[in-house]
């Protein structure tokens, strides 16, 4: 009689397994419903070509200008760069098939090391497979529950996906707000370590952080300060060294994060450096750096080159700067509001999720590739296009850009 019940009135295991998938696609339904709702549906496009300044789009005849890749100085499709990946590539293999604790290191993982901490003017780097692993992996390593940690609350994600591994005390000062930051460095007083932590440009926004007085405070309070410079390094600066370069304090910044995913090659990895015993400890202790694989050889060849490039010349510097001020002029001149000043993060803004969305899709149409941006990628109510300047865009490419903005922004009625 029991054994009956059981066949009848219980499910199987398979059954109930059947019905749990059910309940969670239900649930998944009904939050993808709700983001397409709200007009902040994100879609990915089909690029069919290499990076560059004119791309080809899946589904769209001819060239597309692409204005929202982190290509700064177009070193992604560089013939040198590609030349040295192919040939490290050829030399090195596709990969290490390991960590490299195990047995992944390569001599040319530690000579970019080198270069890189040559080139930020630091003691040691250590190579992560991306940037958000870098962040990811400094914070838990370096901080215990007698340290503190002061963090800009419009930080990448990154930073504040870190930050949260960490069992450190945290305080969140408002954006770029100094006043902010020494009350809460006066608080956090009490703390054994105290690190402030920022990006140096803010890749929403396009602003960069008071870096002069976040180290005046650091050095009043005795705290260390973590600068993210991944829309900042081989750009910003005289010599393209970063935000700390820019505002003429390298030697007060402790620890540097950063990516060669973006200026430098475009294709994947980040770094940290600093501090000799940081990198070793970070050696010892970081789990995005224990437990992934080594960076690609023909990723390491293609970053070294850009840096050899950087390195020998900054001129591609000065053509994205003044590139950059072309684009930024005009828009304003058309009545745009562009966020920022002097980056070439250049966003146009919107306000509105739904606006933004469609702008884009119209700017397609008319042969630019831009995406708008929206919530939860930024705060509900500022909506943007963002606008990304490239080294290797032409006068005509900036000129033709705005055009298709007044276009499109008044067949939208964000301009009269």
């Amino acid at each position: 009689m029991w054994a009956s019940f059981m066949w009848h009135g219980a499910l199987s295991p398979g059954r109930r397994a059947h019905s749990a998938l059910a309940q969670l696609r239900c649930i998944l339904d009904s939050e993808l419903e709700g983001i397409r709702g709200a007009g902040t549906w994100k879609s990915e496009r089909v690029i069919t070509s290499r990076q560059g300044p004119s791309i080809r789009v899946d589904g769209i005849s001819g060239g597309i200008l692409n204005f929202c890749a982190n290509n700064y100085l177009g070193l992604s499709s560089h013939p040198a760069v590609i030349q040295a990946g192919l040939q490290t590539l050829e030399e090195f293999g596709a990969g290490l098939s390991s960590t490299r604790f195990i047995c992944g290191t390569q001599s040319i993982h530690k000579n970019l090391e080198a270069k890189i901490a040559h080139f930020h003017q630091r003691e040691d780097a250590i190579l992560y497979p991306s940037c958000f692993d870098a962040n990811a992996g400094l914070f838990e390593a370096l901080l215990t529950p007698e340290d503190a940690v002061l963090s800009d609350e419009l930080n990448h994600a990154s930073i504040i996906d870190g930050i949260r591994l960490c069992k450190a005390h945290k305080y969140r000062y408002r954006h770029l707000d100094m006043a902010d930051l020494e009350a809460k460095l006066k608080e956090a007083q009490k703390h054994r370590l105290r690190l402030v932590a920022t990006d140096g440009a803010f890749s929403m926004d396009g602003d960069i952080a008071p870096l002069q007085d976040i180290c005046r405070l650091a050095a009043q309070y005795g705290a260390l300060v973590f600068v993210d410079e991944c829309h900042a390094t081989g750009f910003l600066g005289p010599t393209g060294r970063g935000t700390d370069e820019l505002l003429g304090v390298m030697d007060q910044v402790t620890i540097i994060n950063s990516t060669l995913g973006k200026a430098l090659g475009g294709a994947s990895g980040g770094h940290t450096t600093g501090p000799e015993p940081l990198v070793s400890l970070l050696r010892q202790r970081s789990r995005p750096y224990l437990f992934s694989n080594s960076l690609p050889p023909a990723v390491v060849g293609c970053a070294s080159k850009a840096l050899d490039l950087l390195m020998e010349s900054n001129a591609i510097i000065q053509s994205m700067a003044a590139k950059t001020r072309r684009f930024r002029s005009k828009m304003e001149a058309a009545g745009f509001t562009v966020s920022g000043a002097d980056h070439p993060i250049c966003p146009v803004m919107l306000g509105d999720a739904r606006l933004s969305s469609q702008m884009a899709d119209d700017m397609l149409k008319k042969g630019i590739f831009v995406i708008g941006f929206s919530y939860p990628v930024v705060p509900k109510g500022k909506a943007r296009i963002r606008v990304q300047i490239s080294a290797v865009h032409s006068e005509e490419d900036i000129d033709r850009c705005v055009e298709a903005f007044v276009e499109v922004g008044r067949l939208h009625g964000a301009l009269p």
